[in-house]
């Protein structure tokens, strides 16, 4: 792997572990990782706690490569799970508002993260493998695709939530709302080139670093600002745009790798 592969891998797991971190502390699941009103689950405390433990293991293994092929088809195969058999049937019998684009944002957050763990599986070649991991595999072709589609949703939210959403856009900097729809059309274009395979070592790339100085310049001083609020949703965003990023480094590595 290329060493922009390398470091969004690691951004990658680091932000699965802190996921995991955050789960134990707060004793549920960050806002993106599951749909509302599931506190009903028996032993739902055991639950989290267990399922932190398993994605703080899964992001050290991730971090320091061991058995990443496995973790990563097997992360982004319960997360797969998660959204069809717990975020479509909630969208679509529980929310009423459903047929509402931007309901479905968590979802398609939630998404992002099982289409990253696949496109970080087909970095690494395997041997001698169960045959749940061999199916498992088969999945890694629509990893990118997976990523790429939910990038273009969420360009589609920054023009359809524009002014809903320009107070995250940092006071210090002007014109907000022209910075959101800048954003979008960013998102859309590089989702785009990256579902299509136009220059998509380069849309990757630019994706990457951009969602990453969102990080640091956007999402970090809300973290300080408030990062036990709303139960550290600040923080998991924050680190859900690290994920991101990361994926967005691994496809253009990989892309390098390939030329």
């Amino acid at each position: 792997m290329g060493n922009i592969s390398k470091i969004g891998r690691i951004f990658y797991g680091i932000a699965i572990a802190e996921t995991g971190f955050q789960t134990i502390y707060y004793h549920d699941f960050p806002y993106m990782l599951l749909p509302p009103k599931h506190s009903w689950v028996p032993g739902f405390a055991i639950l989290a706690f267990i399922s932190g433990i398993i994605l703080i293991l899964a992001g050290a293994c991730l971090v320091f490569e061991k058995k990443t092929r496995q973790i990563s088809l097997l992360l982004g195969g319960v997360l797969l799970l998660i959204f069809c058999f717990c975020y479509i049937p909630y969208e679509l019998m529980a929310s009423p508002n459903y047929m509402h684009f931007g309901e479905w944002e968590n979802a398609a957050k939630e998404l992002a993260l099982a289409g990253g763990a696949f496109v970080i599986a087909g970095c690494f070649s395997g041997k001698n493998e169960n045959s749940l991991i061999r199916f498992l595999g088969k999945l890694i072709p629509f990893g990118t695709i997976i990523f790429s589609i939910t990038i273009i949703s969420f360009g589609i939210d920054h023009f359809l939530y524009a002014k809903e959403a320009s107070d995250y856009v940092p006071s210090w900097i002007p014109n907000h709302m022209f910075w959101m729809y800048f954003a979008g059309v960013a998102l859309f274009g590089s989702g785009i080139g990256i579902t299509l395979n136009i220059k998509r070592g380069l849309a990757a790339t630019l994706l990457g670093s951009m969602i990453f100085i969102w990080f640091i310049s956007l999402h970090i001083p809300r973290v300080i600002a408030s990062p036990f609020a709303d139960l550290g949703d600040e923080v998991a965003s924050a680190f859900l745009a690290l994920a991101y990023s990361g994926v967005a480094f691994v496809i253009a590595g990989a892309i390098k790798k390939v030329a």
